[in-house]
């Protein structure tokens, strides 16, 4: 028997089986003594005092006191010899089976057996039961019996009604068969129990038993506070498992709160609510002593029912596995609660109900217990004998009011034995007859619950023995019975909660004195925060001063903030969870909550009380309502206030340190984000958005997420739902049940704005749903009526739906079927919400949630009601649209992908009945828990999560955008900015790709041409290489679309972001098309014109040449006799002067350069009216007269000139000026370029300089300016006066060279060479062979390497570190204002600013002069360029067709053919080689190729001498132009500041910039007293100021309607007050140049600017660019 007191003491075991024995031994009291006398336990004198007891019962109840008193020792050694005492006394065998029978045993097998053995050291947790894993998504019967704890507590978290029903789902066997034949039909037909395989069945109190001893104390509250919640009977006493002793369940009761209408209160409807630990109320015991048919605990569920209404609270043996033997959960003591509701109650009062479970013989402290707390027991029975009526005659009638509820069982009466005893009862206990409720057999159940509750209700009236759960404890003494809460950890924790709430009586006072931070300070920062964004107090002031007023108001709002002490409670909060161990700090904030959450609803309690007595009294006084109304909303009191504060002391701590107020060494709060991101972590909810301010605290919020990001490696990627819907929908019990969260969801909590939580994904589920983590993100009810009558409600529920919708791959939009005026607004919300989030680039998924749905076939039934809903979620839809000016949305679909029936889901209301008493609705947790399924399986699907840096972004830019009142559609955070930059290097990349290949075709196009006869370029040639152009363009473009496509289809680089501009990127690649198809068929077209502008220059040279050719043949003939050199020389010099000067073939022509422009210029004036042509007509001469040209007021409309006289007259005139500079500029570029050619004079220049000029002319924008056709005919006629002049030049230049006698005498040095060496009959392969290739092959050579330089140059560019400067419009900003920076010149920044484009081509200039003059140069192209060329010409001359030739002539003539795509080979030098050549063929190859090495190093030499500059000039792509056509985009500027444009491709719909500067920068300046302007655009178009320029003519217009004129521009507010830092220096660094240099007054500049320095200045342009 050594085993009977393993896990109890002796002393316990003998106190526990006192009654047993002493009905054994009472028989033969003297054989007990025989048997003791050998150990020895009682001396004679104690022997001789038990010889006097009359009784012999008497005897052995003093005996075994005797033996209690003499302490454990003498226990040990009785009971080990009660084994040796069973011969003499055979029933002490039977005690072994009921008492002695060893409980850890049957624990630990349970234990084994339910797979929880490592868990009875390292307790389960919550986070371990609430984190989402693959079996989350199963919720079936379990199958094995390790299942059945985690099918439980997922079913019990989840609130499912059927977490008790917890039997395997059975296997059906092979074995099993439908035989006939089989021998078991008596078996089968037998009404006995068949046995089964015990391993198929536990008892639901033993897995709970089990699983409450494998729980730390957190997760043995939530079960608990869940099973209260489904109305299931709770753990009150849980019997040992392993250990000695019971525990009383106090803290796990902690968290259950109840509310009930007591009936007091049922007339005014009024209600009460509190902690059932807290509540002082009767206490009614059930126990059993003996066997009983009757079950217990379903009696009490009838008794507990309320009418029409049938629950199971407790578990009996008509439920699934109730009837299964209990194994370790005898002694467990459940209790349950009656709560009334004011109307049809079965008891006026709460009760609560204590249920035994097993006999209480066998529990006898339980009962014990349960005698001192109760103010009645019922003790059901069916007889009683002697042993039973002693052991009851020992309890104290003073503790309770037994009841003893008798059922002898069907057809039998009670019998005599126990009528007699309960006659004795009557007298020992002073129980009276109506005592004793005893079944009759005519009775039926329902006769026989209403006695028991009219017994209770007797008692409830006669005697108020009320007491809380909280004050029980004190009635444990002497029993094994420890208290769960009483661990030192707990203990300590709740002694530092209550030295904090201990001090707060009234919440609202408390929080103005010791949350001070929160109150007001922050109130007015977050308004001040506000109105920087929006500027709506403007009131005439300047926008740039009125925002230094507001930081400067900010700053010392912070500095107030920094300089408060913090209070005691603060303090004592602080420590409390910063030097607290992990269990310590749970324990804490547990206890803070409970604590803080019982005074707030008192608070709330009386203020409401207050309200309801004023609206009786007073309904009128509405000042006095609204002011209660407003104390009632400021009585809300929870940890987020606490954890608020501290974020509020961090934030003015960072405020003081960026404005160097503080210095590093006086920080105090660096270490509360780590903090709090440890409480995140451990699953606490951290406020996102503070309701009350309408705020977020964005520094302390980052820096918690970054410490979060920190703590989990920089790897954790999360997926975030969201719920939105009206207040009361029921939005965080639904979060609650899904995900098992703790959302406050108790009345008395008023707080406002967004929790999140962060819910961890098992490792087996991470790779599959994509994510280590799903944050949960609760938002306050919108439209919630406490607070329609505070400020801004509206508006604050409008950006919370906007910015959570936006951090959301799902949301869940929850609506209760009966609210459906406030679910109209709310749908307002989400659609405008969406669209939002549409044009952004993110594509949350949105699930609607129809609540309180009860029927079962609500799916089919609201399919009307769906449609209907789709009816109004489109025509919101079309309303937010116009209201967002997006008005090619007409339709809910065209702003997500919405499925009317995937979407929608329809869930019954979360009770099954009336509450308090209301069960969970089934049906509830059932589709909860399906929606759940659903969205993550949804998440699966979805694209790639965000990580923590990525998700700061968003709250960052998002709430930017929010606080800007109206959500800009540019939206652009970091995260869109980098994927918009990567698309856009992509890009660029195609589009040079596309570039190149015309460019390729245009090169080899000209070299044809140029290598043609002009009479053979006609029609047909035409049509080929038009047809090859096409061919090349649409192959070109396709593969740009298919890349672009694939881009997008690969769901990298957060591409789903930048959706809203694959249209632009698709208009861009059509739009290069049509730009590459016109410059290659202009290209083709100036080729084939010069060509045939060149065939009678041609023509009359051929004549001449062929003339000459034939004297020196007549000379050669004739002159065969022998003459000495000079007689030579002096033959071929009177030949060759007789023939020039006798022969007149034809001269070139000269032209009147200047006349045909003329005549172009007049045929594009024709068009512009009667006037302007009168003035044309009187025009017969273009001249160029003026160095400058002049805007004046001829230069405007009649209508306009009222306005110039009124207006300050020199914004008009500056951009009229503006844009004249601009066309000369380009227009003498390109006569340059075209002057530095060698080519004559084409009409083609004119007409592409009439081309240039118009398209310049012609956006619609410049219509604004109002210039006149006087103005288009001077700047035509400007241009082209100084175009005529430098044309005629080059004409001039060109017949001069081109002159048949002097071509021919750039000849004759070669002819009279050729002469000689025929006459004296020399070999001269060797020297024609050397005359090619310096000739022909050299010049050809060197121009095949100016063609293909510049895009050796622009590849190299685009490939080199360097290149996303030129791959990004954005990029390439940065990085020259970073320069600009470091040079700090301002003739430099005034270049930039006033000559951007030119600014920028001479940067490009000097960024390639630097890059090529300093590293070895172009040498490297040069020498390969050199190598291709001169290996294809070598090719060639070995080539077998060339080495077959029969004449030299041919040989030429074959390799001309071979290389005419590469090389032009000048012809008129060529038939000097050929003139009379008879070398072999082979040797004049071998001789080429032999001087083709020295004709390289030649043209080698050339280039190495020429400048860059130089080289530059002569390559025919220009690198400089095409990197600047890359980078300048499309080259609109700010209307306001002049910033350029950075948007992507060439055909977008919007322009934006990422920085804007002050107008002033941009000449604008004050009409008054002409001082430059501060404001910048990025402020002004949130303010409430006003413009007024040329385009509005000349009226004022609200800056926040600018679109209204300038619909093509984006102007996004700035991201942060810090972002327009770099040009704010910039302004106050050259304030008083400015004013010079753009004939102004100096602006007055906030003294914040003056403070800006260089590094401040350069960190601002790095974020604003996202350059890190």
């Amino acid at each position: 028997m050594n085993s009977i007191y393993t896990t109890r003491g002796a002393s316990w075991i003998v106190k526990h089986l006192k009654w047993k024995l002493v009905e054994i031994f009472e028989k033969n009291v003297d054989d007990v003594f025989d048997e003791l006398d050998s150990l020895h336990l009682i001396s004679m004198e104690e022997y001789f005092d038990f010889c006097l007891k009359d009784s012999q019962t008497e005897k052995v109840v003093e005996l075994i006191n005797l033996i209690t008193q003499k302490g454990e020792s003498a226990c040990e050694k009785f009971l080990n010899h009660l084994e040796n005492m069973a011969l003499r006394f055979p029933a002490l065998s039977s005690l072994s089976q009921p008492f002695l029978e060893d409980r850890s045993k049957n624990f630990q097998e349970l234990v084994q057996q339910l797979n929880l053995k490592d868990h009875l050291d390292s307790r389960l947790t919550l986070s371990d039961v609430l984190s989402v894993g693959t079996d989350k998504l199963l919720i079936n019967q379990p199958q094995y019996i390790q299942d059945i704890p985690w099918h439980f507590l997922t079913k019990i978290i989840g609130l499912n009604r059927t977490a008790r029903n917890i039997q395997l789902q059975k296997q059906s066997s092979k074995e099993e068969s439908d035989d006939d034949d089989d021998d078991d039909s008596e078996l089968f037909f037998s009404v006995n129990e068949v046995e089964e395989d015990p391993s198929w069945s536990i008892h639901p109190l033993d897995v709970l038993c089990v699983l409450l001893h494998c729980s730390d104390p957190f997760l043995q509250q939530e079960v608990i506070t869940k099973m209260s919640v489904c109305q299931f009977a709770v753990p009150l006493l849980l019997p040992a498992g392993d250990g000695p002793d019971h525990t009383f369940m106090l803290w796990a009761m902690r968290d259950i709160v109840k509310k009930w209408r007591p009936q007091s209160l049922a007339d005014s409807k009024g209600f009460r609510e509190d902690n059932v630990v807290n509540i002082e109320m009767p206490i009614f015991s059930f126990v059993r002593l003996g066997r009983n048919k009757l079950s217990k605990s379903k009696i009490l569920n009838q008794v507990l029912n309320p009418p029409q209404q049938h629950h199971d609270f407790f578990i009996h043996d008509n439920m699934e596995g109730g009837n299964i033997e209990r194994k370790i959960s005898d002694g467990l003591v459940e209790m349950s609660w009656y709560f009334p509701c004011g109307k049809s109650d079965v008891f006026p009062e709460p009760i609560a109900v204590a249920n035994l479970r097993g006999d209480l013989e066998s529990n006898w402290e339980q009962f014990t217990f349960l005698t001192r707390i109760s103010s009645a027991t019922f003790i059901f029975i069916e007889s009683m004998c002697e042993r039973q009526l002693r052991l009851l005659s020992s309890c104290s009638p003073s503790d309770t009011k037994f009841y003893f509820i008798v059922t002898p069982g069907p057809g039998k009466d009670v019998n005599s034995e126990t009528q007699k005893h309960f006659k004795n009862l009557m007298a020992n206990l002073k129980v009276c007859k109506k005592q004793f409720i005893v079944k009759r057999n005519k009775a039926n159940d329902a006769e026989y619950v209403k006695n028991i509750q009219n017994s209770i209700e007797q008692v409830l009236k006669e005697n108020q023995k009320n007491s809380s759960l909280e004050n029980l404890k004190s009635q444990r003494y002497g029993l094994h019975i420890d208290v769960d809460e009483d661990l030192p950890e707990c203990q300590k924790a709740r002694a530092c909660a209550l030295n904090i709430t201990s001090a707060i009586e009234n919440v609202g006072e408390y929080k103005k004195k010791a949350l001070n931070l929160q109150g007001d300070l922050w109130k007015k920062l977050s308004k001040i925060e506000k109105e920087l964004c929006r500027m709506t107090n403007l009131e005439g002031k300047n926008v740039q001063q009125y925002q230094a007023e507001l930081l400067e108001k900010r700053s010392s709002l912070h500095k107030e903030q920094n300089e408060h002490d913090l209070s005691e409670g603060i303090m004592l909060f602080i420590i409390a969870i910063r030097h607290s161990s992990q269990a310590e700090r749970q324990y804490f904030l547990k206890w803070m909550k409970l604590e803080l959450e019982s005074i707030s609803r008192n608070n709330v309690s009386a203020l409401q009380a207050e309200y309801k007595e004023e609206c009786s009294n007073n309904p009128n006084n509405l000042e006095e309502l609204k002011n209660i109304d407003q104390k009632i909303s400021d009585s809300s009191l929870g940890i987020e206030h606490f954890i608020r504060e501290l974020g509020q002391f961090y934030e003015a701590e960072c405020s003081m340190i960026r404005q160097r107020i503080l210095s590093e060494n006086r920080v105090q709060f660096a270490g509360l984000p780590d903090i709090a991101s440890d409480l995140l972590l451990d699953g606490f909810p951290l406020e996102l958005i503070d309701g009350d301010a309408s705020n977020i605290p964005l520094q302390w919020i980052t820096d918690v997420l970054t410490e979060l990001d920190k703590k989990t490696g920089g790897e954790c990627r999360m997926r975030v739902i969201t719920v939105l819907g009206v207040q009361s929908t029921g939005k965080s019990t639904l979060l609650n049940t899904m995900f098992g969260l703790q959302f406050p969801v108790a009345s008395g909590r008023c707080t406002r704005g967004a929790f999140m939580t962060l819910i961890k994904v098992k490792e087996n589920f991470q790779e599959e749903l994509g994510c280590e983590f799903i944050l949960v993100i609760d938002t306050e009810g919108l439209k919630a009526p406490e607070l329609a009558s505070l400020e801004n409600s509206y508006e604050h529920d409008n950006e919370l739906a906007t910015l959570v919708v936006g951090l959301s791959n799902v949301t869940i939009v929850n609506m209760a079927m009966e609210n459906t005026s406030e679910m109209k607004d709310i749908l307002q919300m989400v659609v405008h919400a969406f669209l939002r989030m549409k044009e952004i680039g993110k594509k949350p998924n949105c699930q609607f949630v129809h609540q309180n749905v009860s029927d079962v076939s609500a799916h089919e039934k609201n399919m009307r009601d769906r449609k209907k809903l789709l009816e109004q979620l489109n025509e919101m839809t079309k309303v937010a649209a116009t209201m967002e000016k997006k008005i090619e949305i007409t339709s809910f679909s065209d702003v997500m992908d919405y499925d009317v029936e995937r979407n929608n889901w329809y869930i019954p209301g979360l009770w099954q009945g009336v509450p308090p008493m209301a069960p969970v609705n089934f049906g509830y947790s059932e589709n909860v828990s399906k929606l759940k399924q659903d969205l993550l399986k949804l998440m699966k699907t979805q694209y790639a999560p965000c990580n923590i840096p990525d998700f700061i972004t968003w709250v960052e830019s998002l709430w930017n955008a929010v606080k800007h009142e109206k959500f800009i559609f540019s939206f652009r955070n970091s995260l869109v900015a980098e994927a918009y930059s990567k698309l856009t290097m992509q890009f660029s990349l195609w589009e040079w790709e596309f570039h190149k290949n015309i460019y390729k075709w245009i090169n080899i196009t000209e070299n044809n041409i140029k290598n043609q006869m002009a009479e053979y370029v006609d029609d047909e040639t035409y049509q080929k290489y038009m047809y090859d152009l096409q061919q090349l363009l649409h192959e070109g473009g396709n593969k740009m679309l298919e890349q672009l496509e694939n881009y997008f289809d690969n769901k990298t680089e957060n591409v789903h972001l930048v959706e809203r501009y694959r249209e632009d990127f698709r208009m861009s690649v059509q739009f290069l098309k049509k730009e590459l198809e016109r410059k290659a068929v202009s290209k083709y077209d100036k080729a084939v014109s010069l060509q045939k502008g060149k065939y009678e220059v041609q023509s009359i040279q051929n004549k001449y040449q062929q003339l000459i050719e034939e004297k020196i043949t007549e000379l050669l003939e004739a002159g065969r006799h022998k003459m000495n050199d000079q007689e030579i020389e002096r033959e071929l010099e009177r030949m060759w002067e007789k023939t020039l000067s006798s022969v007149q073939i034809g001269i070139i022509k000269q032209r009147n350069v200047s006349q045909e422009m003329l005549r172009h210029v007049r045929n594009d004036l024709s068009g512009k009216g009667s006037a302007i042509n009168e003035k044309v007509v009187k025009i017969t001469q273009l001249s160029h007269g003026q160095s400058t040209f002049q805007v004046g007021k001829e230069h405007f409309d009649q209508s306009f000139k009222s306005f110039l006289k009124s207006f300050f007259n020199s914004e008009p005139c500056i951009k009229v000026k503006e844009l004249a500079n601009s066309l000369i500029e380009m227009c003498d570029r390109y006569i340059t370029e075209r002057m530095n050619s060698d080519e004559d004079y084409d009409d083609t220049y004119c007409q592409e300089l009439l081309q240039m000029i118009n398209t310049k002319l012609r956006p619609k924008d410049l219509k604004k300016l109002h210039f006149s056709s006087q103005f288009e005919l001077d700047i035509k006629f400007f241009i082209f006066g100084k175009a005529a002049g430098v044309f005629q030049e080059m004409h001039d230049r060109f017949v001069k060279k081109n002159d048949p006698r002097n071509s021919l005498e750039e000849l004759k040095p070669q002819y009279f060479s050729t002469f000689l060496n025929i006459f004296k009959e020399k070999d001269e392969s060797q020297s024609r062979a050397k005359q090619f290739c310096e000739k022909c092959l050299r010049p050809a050579i060197t121009q095949y390497v100016f063609n293909d330089l510049g895009e050796r140059i622009v590849d190299d560019v685009l490939h080199s570190p360097d290149r996303k400067i030129f791959s990004t419009r954005t990029f390439f900003q940065y990085t020259m204002l970073e320069n600009l920076l470091v040079e700090l010149s301002f003739q430099k920044y005034v270049q930039y600013l006033c000559s951007y484009e030119k600014f920028s081509r001479d940067w490009i200039v000097n960024y390639i002069s630097g890059r090529y003059t300093n590293t070895g140069g172009l040498e490297e192209f040069h020498k390969n360029i050199l190598s291709s060329i001169c290996e294809k010409v070598q090719n060639v001359l070995r080539d077998e067709t060339c080495l077959m030739s029969a004449t030299i002539s041919q040989l030429l003539k074959n390799l001309c053919d071979n290389l005419q795509t590469e090389l032009v080979i000048p012809q008129k030098e060529l038939k000097v080689i050929v003139f009379r050549n008879t070398s072999d063929v082979g040797q004049f190859s071998l001789n080429v190729l032999s001087f083709l090495t020295e004709v390289k190093d030649q043209v080698l030499s050339e280039l190495r001498s020429m400048s860059l500059e130089s080289v530059l000039s002569k390559v025919t792509l220009k690198p400089q132009e095409e990197l600047l056509t890359k980078v300048i985009g499309c080259g609109h500027q700010c209307p306001f500041c002049k910033v350029p444009c950075e948007a992507g491709g060439a055909d977008h719909k919007e322009h934006f910039a990422s920085v804007h500067r002050s107008q002033g920068l941009g000449k604008y300046r004050i009409e008054m007293n002409k001082k430059l302007v501060l404001d910048i655009c990025t402020t002004a178009v949130v303010s409430k100021t006003r413009f007024r320029n040329s385009d509005t003519d000349g009226k004022y217009h609200p800056y926040k309607e600018y679109r209204t004129y300038y619909p093509d521009w984006a102007i996004q507010p700035d991201p942060s007050i810090e972002s327009s830092d770099y040009w704010k220096f910039i302004f106050a660094k050259f304030s008083k140049e400015f004013a010079v240099q753009y004939d102004a007054n100096p602006a007055d500049l906030p003294s914040s600017w003056k403070q800006i320095t260089p590094e401040q200045a350069l960190l601002s342009l790095k974020k604003i660019f996202n350059v890190t």
